[in-house]
């Protein structure tokens, strides 16, 4: 049980640091999103007068009747549709995307993927890191300089047999 509570109290901190990252570096509204297992729904918030300008979930009829399940990635991708269109009625163009706890990864990707292609400016996506590899040095050449180095084909002088 302990172990239960103590991954509760991490994800509540996760939650309250991603969130108040975007309020204190964003003058924006923000695009709020929780799912639980059996659905997903986003909210478009204006913290500075503390009112929601659009909200939008896979609970709604019209979204009920066209997906099978409301938790998963097809029905995230509804939702972010149409929260990009009503949020773009309500005249919000530019929102900062709050993923609260969650990673961005399957349904909450999915949700800010289908509000970014629906005209909703969340920011720029965020490149695939590409790893440059450096050449890394061989043992014992850290302190030379180039010209200290030698040639890859020298080899290093045999060391004489020992003496006894």
């Amino acid at each position: 049980m302990k172990h239960e509570k103590t991954i509760g109290k991490q994800r509540k901190r996760r939650g309250w640091r991603v969130r108040n990252r975007i309020k204190r570096n964003t003058t924006r509204p923000r695009l709020a999103v929780f799912r639980s297992l059996r659905h997903v729904y986003a909210q478009v918030i204006d913290d500075a007068q503390g009112r929601t300008l659009a909200t939008a979930s896979s609970l709604e009829k019209e979204l009920r009747e066209k997906l099978a399940h409301g938790g998963n990635v097809e029905a995230a991708q509804a939702v972010g549709q149409v929260i990009a269109q009503r949020a773009l009625e309500a005249g919000v163009k530019q929102v900062a995307f709050d993923r609260r706890e969650y990673k961005y990864h399957g349904r909450v990707a999915a949700l800010a993927d289908a509000a970014r292609d629906a005209g909703l400016d969340l920011g720029a996506k965020a490149p695939e890191a590409v790893k440059q590899e450096k050449p890394k040095a061989k043992k014992g050449d850290a302190g030379k300089k180039a010209s200290e180095k030698k040639p890859a084909g020298e080899k290093k002088p045999k060391a004489s047999a020992k003496k006894k």
